[in-house]
């Protein structure tokens, strides 16, 4: 990386604002792609509220496409899964020989969708624990969290991963570096499989109203242990405890609503696949059952079919 290096978000909803927002207030050169609430972001800045985050990013350096942006030495995508192909016009301006691009998306298959399309070598994988809401453009809710885990696609970590972990605690983001990422990525659906899809499939509810449910709380563990033993047969085995773990971490956000309830209840399209479809695929290419997640998924991917 050089002294400071020039950075690309690609998604400007509530992740890339966010984190983003903390690299352009921390002294990175930030520049976001703004498909949309150009003229509002331009105009206000990207502000950020909550119990434990309070900034605001004044002056923007916002684009409307990605041909204007120039070369960077970074790209941070925070597009929904869903909008992966649009990734295919909108990377190639901004790559330079070593440029890196690192994927903060939901789900499997986004590493391996950037490596088939633009080198392996360039891709890192990104996990985000964090509860947020964008109210409007350039104004985003914090309620809790915002550590990220990051990680190569190809092999162990690399001295650029530590180089991009110290970029990001240097701006106030706490960053962890994983030696396998797909492991990490299998870990975080043990929570994201359950809680995204249980929230929508009973109706709109919150992960509150799961854990206070004695039905809902035990098809939420059922999900967990069905996710814990797909890894395994993966290759990738889980801590003993992360389903505790991930019971008790969900207590402490009250009546929380995840991103992919308020993508439902807003109409947009669902990461369906990502999250749920190809955990269940690689289970099974491995001969591992998962019949409450096959259950699931078939609801979730009718609700959004039949939606679009």
């Amino acid at each position: 990386m050089t002294t400071v290096p020039r950075i690309a978000v690609i998604g400007s909803g509530a992740i890339g604002s966010f984190y983003g927002g903390k690299l352009a207030y921390g002294g990175c050169d930030v520049h976001f792609l703004l498909r949309n609430g150009f003229d509002e972001i331009k105009r206000c800045g990207i502000r950020v509220r909550g119990k434990k985050e309070n900034f605001h990013v004044t002056e923007v350096q916002g684009y409307k496409t990605s041909d204007t942006m120039g070369p960077c030495d970074l790209v941070l995508i925070a597009l929904k899964a869903t909008d992966n192909d649009a990734l295919l016009t909108l990377i190639p301006p901004l790559l330079h020989r070593q440029t890196m691009l690192l994927t903060l998306q939901n789900g499997l298959g986004n590493e391996e969708f950037l490596a088939q399309h633009f080198g392996a070598e360039r891709v890192i994988g990104g996990l985000c624990f964090i509860c947020l809401h964008r109210v409007s453009p350039g104004l985003i809710e914090h309620f809790d969290y915002g550590h990220v885990v990051i990680g190569e696609f190809a092999g162990e970590a690399k001295s650029r991963t530590h180089d991009l972990a110290r970029e990001f605690t240097d701006c106030e983001i706490v960053c962890r570096v994983a030696d396998d990422l797909m492991q990490e990525r299998w870990c975080k659906l043990v929570w994201n499989i359950p809680f995204n899809g249980l929230t929508i499939a009973a109706g709109g509810i919150t992960t509150e109203d799961i854990l206070r449910d004695p039905g809902l709380r035990s098809a939420a563990l059922g999900l967990m242990n069905e996710v814990i033993e797909a890894a395994k047969n993966c290759g990738h085995t889980l801590p003993r405890d992360v389903a505790l773990e991930q019971m008790q971490r969900t207590q402490t956000m009250g009546a929380y609503k995840p991103s992919t309830l308020l993508d439902f209840d807003a109409g947009r399209a669902l990461e369906v696949e990502a999250i749920w479809g190809e955990a269940l695929r690689r289970a099974q290419a491995r001969g591992t059952p998962m019949p409450r997640l096959e259950q699931l998924y078939a609801l979730l991917k009718s609700l959004n079919d039949h939606r679009e």
